[in-house]
């Protein structure tokens, strides 16, 4: 049987050195997703992309960016995801942050 719902997918843009409180932002939004019981967070490292500043980051043997595009993409209902952008938007201050309209096919056994 399968279940159709309507979500949220939050993406958010950020790069690999970029820091919230001493540590690596990536990891404090997937923390800060995970302690608010999202269904779930993945991060997605780029390996050639640019930001706001238009500098190119590309990941080859080589030359080793220090600073490659990640994606951090969460799936949650609407009024999950929306009290907690101000607060990913703190902790993102650089990155770029999207919201679109999912459905979810969940399989129940």
């Amino acid at each position: 049987m399968e279940l159709v719902e309507r979500a949220v997918r939050v993406k958010i843009y950020v790069g690999e050195s970029d820091q919230y409180e001493g540590r690596p932002a990536y990891k404090a939004v997937v923390e800060f997703l995970r302690e608010r019981g999202l269904w779930g967070a993945t991060v997605t490292r780029g390996i050639y992309g640019y930001g706001k500043r238009s500098r190119l980051h590309s990941a080859s043997a080589l030359r080793l960016s220090e600073d490659l595009p990640l994606v951090i993409e969460a799936v949650d209902t609407e009024s999950k995801i929306l009290p907690l952008i101000p607060a990913l938007s703190e902790m993102v201050k650089g990155g770029l942050i999207t919201m679109d309209d999912v459905r979810v096919l969940r399989h129940i056994g």
